[in-house]
């Protein structure tokens, strides 16, 4: 496979993350050692990282190419079983985000949750307390553009989840959704200190994108080398 041969480990590589919402992801990138961008269609005040505002589609179709790396959250409400339920339509992104994705020729990842698997070629999982995290999280990430993931080993789920909207008893697991309980215990469990409920119910932990962030430097500079 073809790799942009402008990557040039002497300079801080850049991540282009869209749909952004309030940073998980891109505080992971930025963890992992990247200079990040955030880009999503509504403001996000909340966001840690350099931000822009604007429709995540059309600024990978038009500056996407300049990243080195670029993650992509679309969201996830058209393939929620609670959204199914209420009867509620949402488009589908997954599709027409990975066509401009791989129109860049860059390495990137696309995230989303359980019920999108369908939609996603060959994702990996991620849960959270492969990170020590008490609560479960799954979500899944395609690579695409050369790049392949790893994830950690996935521990058995032994804990049992807290009941929705109920505090988290001793023993248990946390399930962060909806109107939950006790978001300052959301914030230190995921390490996300800035964010809201809002943000927290639908975020990416850092942990996982700085997993991946590593790994993409690895792949990035081995790329470099051999171009």
């Amino acid at each position: 496979m073809t790799h942009p041969t402008d990557i040039r480990r002497e300079r801080v590589l850049r991540v282009l993350d869209v749909y952004c919402c309030q940073g998980g992801a891109g505080q992971g990138y930025a963890d992992a050692g990247f200079d990040v961008t955030g880009v999503d269609i509504t403001p996000q005040p909340r966001y840690p990282l350099a931000f822009h505002q604007g429709d995540a589609i059309d600024f990978i179709r038009a500056h996407g190419a300049g990243f080195d790396f670029i993650h992509a959250s679309p969201p996830c409400q058209h393939y929620s079983r609670t959204q199914k339920i209420r009867h509620r339509t949402h488009p589908d992104l997954i599709a027409p985000t990975r066509a401009a994705l791989e129109a860049t020729g860059r390495p990137w990842v696309i995230e989303n949750v359980e019920e999108a698997r369908t939609e996603l070629r060959n994702p990996v999982v991620l849960c959270a307390a492969a990170f020590g995290m008490r609560t479960y999280r799954h979500r899944l990430f395609e690579t695409g553009g050369g790049f392949t993931l790893t994830p950690p080993p996935h521990p058995a789920h032994t804990a049992p989840l807290t009941k929705m909207g109920r505090p988290r008893r001793p023993g248990e697991f946390a399930h962060y959704v909806g109107n939950f309980s006790g978001v300052q215990d959301a914030r230190d469990d995921m390490r996300v200190p800035w964010m809201n409920r809002d943000g927290i119910r639908e975020c990416i932990p850092p942990a996982y994108t700085r997993w991946i962030g590593e790994q993409a430097l690895v792949q990035l500079t081995a790329w470099q080398v051999a171009a």
